[in-house]
């Protein structure tokens, strides 16, 4: 199994964000099956003006807490930090 890889942005502080395509490279997937869990409501994502990204914050917390509970997540159970990292950037 890969480990998650960061994806930092230029000038070295940590993400907010990332694209379908970085979350789909960190987790070893394809970038298909990273939109398809979001359009099946399984995996946390923001849509601004059509386009979609997941929140650093989602992916960190997935991670932590298999880690944590040495078991397997399911990324459906994060889909409600969407809306809380949704409020963080609009206030």
């Amino acid at each position: 199994m890969s480990k998650l890889r960061s994806v930092a942005p230029p000038g070295g502080e940590a993400p907010h964000f990332y694209s379908v395509a970085q979350v789909a490279r960190m987790l070893g997937m394809s970038p298909m099956t990273v939109y398809r869990a979001i359009n099946a409501g399984e995996f946390p994502a923001v849509r601004i003006r059509g386009r979609l990204i997941v929140p650093a914050k989602a992916v960190e917390a997935m991670a932590d807490e298999a880690v944590a509970d040495r078991t397997v997540v399911d990324a459906a159970d994060f889909v409600g930090l969407t809306a809380a990292s949704a409020a963080v950037v609009s206030s």
